[in-house]
């Protein structure tokens, strides 16, 4: 089968975390690119659900890809975030290797990016040398909670480690902003995620009182 995502892209992921007021608002100006993926975010999708990722397909004729972070249950998550409309998932990489077999096989009989989530995940190799196949994304995380301990980074030194063995994409997500971009890029990513964050949250990302969808072209040029 065709690869969804071309590893000679850059892409940017623009993730929606609270509701669906800010989808409305921001999702008609950000201008169409098969360089932009649109994720329904975690926080989102567990305040609308599924509805989530039908509102954003509304808007959004390319890849929205649901963050469930799915940890059990593969078959049902997968195929309920296909329905709503999404073309990518995420699962996390310390879940079962049960589940992970299931996930990943279950995408790529729907069509669907498989995204392997490294949070909290020591060792990403082992993990996806013990797989039955790899997915097609493996995201290197640093996560909300983890963004705001002073010195701690974007694990890049898994990229040649996964890529030695595996012909997979790269995401670099939390707390990019576009000097992270720049950094995740350079090391070897494919994928950046920009979390859309208000002005009182401690994390970085765009800003939702900013002009998004001229962030987003910047951030494109900075990746290209």
């Amino acid at each position: 089968m065709e690869r969804l995502l071309d590893n000679k892209v850059r892409y940017l992921q623009i993730a929606f975390n609270y509701d669906r007021g800010l989808v409305r608002r921001v999702m008609p100006a950000i201008a169409e690119s098969p360089r932009i993926l649109i994720e329904a975010g975690t926080p989102y999708l567990k305040r609308v659900g599924m509805d989530g990722i039908r509102l954003i397909r509304r808007y959004w004729r390319g890849h929205v890809i649901a963050d469930l972070k799915t940890v059990d249950g593969a078959l049902g998550e997968v195929d309920m975030a296909h329905s709503a409309g999404a073309t990518g998932i995420t699962v996390l990489g310390n879940s079962p290797v049960e589940t992970l077999n299931l996930f990943i096989e279950r995408c790529a009989q729907l069509g669907m990016i498989s995204m392997m989530d490294t949070l909290g995940l020591e060792d990403p190799l082992r993990v996806m040398m013990n797989l039955e196949k790899p997915p097609d994304v493996v995201v290197l995380h640093r996560g909300r909670d983890e963004e705001t301990t002073r010195g701690k980074l974007i694990q890049y030194r898994h990229v040649n480690r996964v890529r030695s063995k595996f012909n997979v994409l790269i995401s670099a997500a939390g707390g990019v902003d576009i000097k992270e971009a720049r950094s995740a890029i350079f090391n070897g990513a494919n994928i950046v995620v920009a979390n859309l964050v208000k002005p009182s949250d401690p994390w970085t990302g765009i800003s939702t009182q900013s002009d998004v969808a001229a962030m987003a072209a910047e951030f494109l040029a900075t990746i290209e």
